[in-house]
């Protein structure tokens, strides 16, 4: 979002679909974006508006766009703000945050738990695991430099398996992240979990990152009922916790599997008071139950209550029924939300990949 009211979304490429940005505008006032621009051809996912440029992420590169407030299309090419970034393997996808005049930025993991051979039966961990000084957590850069490489950046947080759903508080300017959890225990590892195992763990960890923090990836994962335990490809068994209990246990747990994508804090006056300051997760849904009714695993928004600066004990489901009534999941989905952002009037816009849709969720009072 602009200070003006204009949404620029990020597309990624789709089939022979080429990736995009796509730039709208409300024209009369209607709450519908009827008016479009497009540009960019490559694709990417982190997109965001500060101070008169468009800052937009694809998958090696960042770059941005010199697009003052009230401009739906820039003038001239992107200039590169950083370049070379980790774009093999796993989680490619990049997000990006500000805060005063720091860019951060997730590097997700090129594997799903760092094994010698990743997502295989029973291959052990990598120990060390080599690619936590490359991947697996937070960068910072200079977001005012040109032409920067990984090297001209700070490693901020270590052992964030994929960190898509980022959000910076506005009361405390600190940054918040929500992980995407590992996969495969049952699969991989099947004489220490069962199907139900894999469906109910690991969580999906909510955390307040810190600067020099390491949070377990992939040594550790967090079990809803034990807290942090020690990974079996390095030596657990479910149960043990062994040196896990060092690491940070999350801020706040969510259920397994339901793979956040988008994180934002509530700082509008659109919505009741009781969502003043809280926090939105869009949920993209899981894989790991494709028959599901009812209270589907994920295909939501969640919000998440804060109590002064800490989430509170609970969530509740904000906006449901994206998955619609076909089975199985997640392919024959309808919708799957992605990105969620605040409107300059309060309203909630929610992104959908599945349908080509962009939500906005309003009030219409008692």
């Amino acid at each position: 979002m602009t200070p003006s009211g204009d949404v620029f979304v990020a597309i990624n490429p789709s089939g022979s679909s080429p990736g995009k940005i796509v730039a709208l505008r409300d024209t009369d006032d209607d709450a519908k974006l009827d008016r479009r621009a497009t540009f960019n051809t490559t694709g990417g996912n982190g997109i965001a508006w500060r101070d008169g440029e468009l800052f937009f992420a694809e998958v090696d590169r960042i770059i941005k766009y010199d697009l003052p407030d009230g401009q739906l299309e820039p003038t001239k090419d992107p200039e590169i703000v950083v370049s070379g970034l980790p774009d093999d393997g796993d989680h490619t996808s990049k997000t990006i945050a500000f805060h005063d005049d720091v860019m951060y930025v997730n590097f997700g993991s090129a594997t799903n738990s760092c094994q010698v051979n990743n997502r295989e039966l029973e291959s052990p961990g990598d120990d060390p695991c080599e690619e936590l000084e490359e991947r697996a957590g937070i960068w910072t850069f200079d977001p005012s430099e040109l032409d920067q490489t990984v090297e001209d950046g700070e490693h901020f947080a270590q052992g964030t398996r994929n960190m898509n759903a980022l959000a910076i508080q506005p009361s405390t300017g600190d940054l918040w992240g929500v992980q995407n959890g590992r996969d495969q225990l049952a699969e991989n590892w099947p004489a220490y979990f069962d199907e139900d195992d894999d469906r109910e763990s690991p969580s999906e960890e909510l955390l307040r990152l810190e600067d020099g923090e390491t949070y377990g990836w992939p040594y550790c994962y967090h079990d809803p009922n034990l807290g942090m335990v020690l990974a079996p490809e390095y030596g657990g068994d479910g149960l043990t916790i062994g040196a896990c209990g060092e690491y940070p246990e999350p801020d706040f747990a969510f259920p397994a599997h339901w793979a956040p994508l988008g994180a934002v804090f509530y700082k509008g006056n659109h919505f009741p008071a009781k969502y003043k300051d809280g926090l939105f997760v869009a949920f993209h849904g899981s894989r790991f139950e494709p028959n599901a009714t009812g209270d589907l695993p994920g295909y939501q928004v969640a919000f998440l209550p804060f109590d002064g600066d800490e989430p509170d004990d609970d969530f509740e489901t904000f906006a449901s029924g994206f998955a619609g009534d076909e089975r199985p999941l997640p392919d024959e989905a309808e919708s799957r939300p992605v990105g969620v952002t605040v409107a300059n009037d309060g309203s909630l816009y929610i992104s959908d990949d599945y349908g080509g849709k962009l939500w906005r969720v309003f009030y219409k009072g008692e």
